[in-house]
């Protein structure tokens, strides 16, 4: 294992530690996915941001292998779940059993650092509002126990946007607990030449990657994203970014001020990952778009119009003043 970050005591070196992590699991993960480069430093910010992340895109692009490399280049525990018809609340929370000494608690998949729920809009909405609580307060209650999930928890879902027949869309208060969302897209001609040939190398290329940092050296990286710097004027500029949602015509629903806690700490978590202990206004520009993208409704006539989240977004970003801001 690749020892890469110090001691939480050693607070300066913890952006030097930030900057390796991001390039050692880019490395890693790159061993058996290609061309994810981006939505693997996406889903290390919401790590180190300690959020939740929806992986949307079409069928075989890769958001399964991407999730369990992640996972075992983190070497955390992880756990799966398939999203379906038929999976009820308790298959992903755990059951109360009874026995003749009394009630005994069997914990769910979802006790785990890293839980993959593959194809969550699969899964009936009283098993989707199943994991609410475990997203957003880090435990599961069950028969009036609550029970703390492990740190860090992280929930990686995927979802085909483009398949509905046998599905539940999200609800908007599901879709807002997700700190971001990220897509992979196609490779390119070269990526796809690499993926067909992989198996050559391994008959699994999960079995090539190895763990580059340890759990508490991770924690130690995540609590010192919380202590980067926002300056005044940038932190200005996160709010005028998620109010302008609000205000936009093309809008029904705008991002909410849980929208904008996810913004800033998307940006301080991007921050690190470059090696800066405080953040600018590009750490903001480069994450806006995974991070208010999805909590957005767009009005119904404007979208038959050609209106889209990911272009109201765009459009914010360019019209809303950029602060002259450097350092926090």
């Amino acid at each position: 294992m690749a020892d890469i970050a110090p001691a939480p005591a050693d607070a300066a070196a913890i952006e030097v530690a930030g900057r390796r992590l991001w390039d050692d699991l880019r490395r890693a993960v790159g061993r058996a996915v290609v061309g994810g480069d981006e939505t693997v430093r996406l889903v290390t910010i919401a790590l180190l941001a300690d959020g939740h992340v929806l992986l949307e895109d079409v069928p075989g692009t890769g958001k399964t292998l991407l999730a369990r490399a992640i996972a075992r280049a983190l070497d955390l525990a992880t756990a799966r779940i398939q999203g379906t018809p038929d999976l009820l609340p308790g298959d992903v929370t755990g059951a109360s059993l009874f026995e003749p000494t009394g009630l005994r608690f069997v914990q769910g998949p979802v006790f785990t650092n890293i839980l993959l729920v593959d194809e969550v809009n699969r899964a009936t909405p009283r098993t989707q509002s199943a994991l609410l609580e475990a997203m957003q307060e880090r435990q599961v209650s069950i028969e009036g126990n609550t029970h703390r999930l492990p740190d860090p928890f992280v929930v990686l879902a995927t979802q085909n946007p483009v398949e509905f027949e046998g599905t539940f869309a999200l609800p908007q208060a599901q879709l807002d607990r997700f700190l971001l969302r990220a897509r992979i897209g196609y490779p390119d001609d070269a990526g796809e030449r690499r993926i067909a040939r992989r198996h050559q190398d391994a008959a699994d290329p999960l079995d090539t990657i190895e763990p580059v940092i340890d759990r508490s050296r991770l924690l130690a990286v995540r609590d010192r994203v919380r202590t980067v710097r926002v300056a005044d004027e940038v932190e200005s500029y996160v709010v005028a970014v998620v109010r302008a949602t609000r205000e936009h015509r093309d809008i029904d629903l705008g991002g909410s001020p849980r929208a904008t806690v996810a913004l800033y700490r998307a940006a301080q978590a991007a921050a690190v990952l470059a090696g800066r202990d405080f953040v600018t206004p590009d750490d903001v520009k480069g994450v806006a778009g995974p991070v208010l993208a999805h909590r957005l409704v767009v009005d119904l006539d404007r979208s038959l119009h050609g209106a889209t989240a990911d272009g109201v977004v765009g459009s914010i970003l360019a019209a809303v003043p950029v602060p002259p801001v450097v350092e926090g």
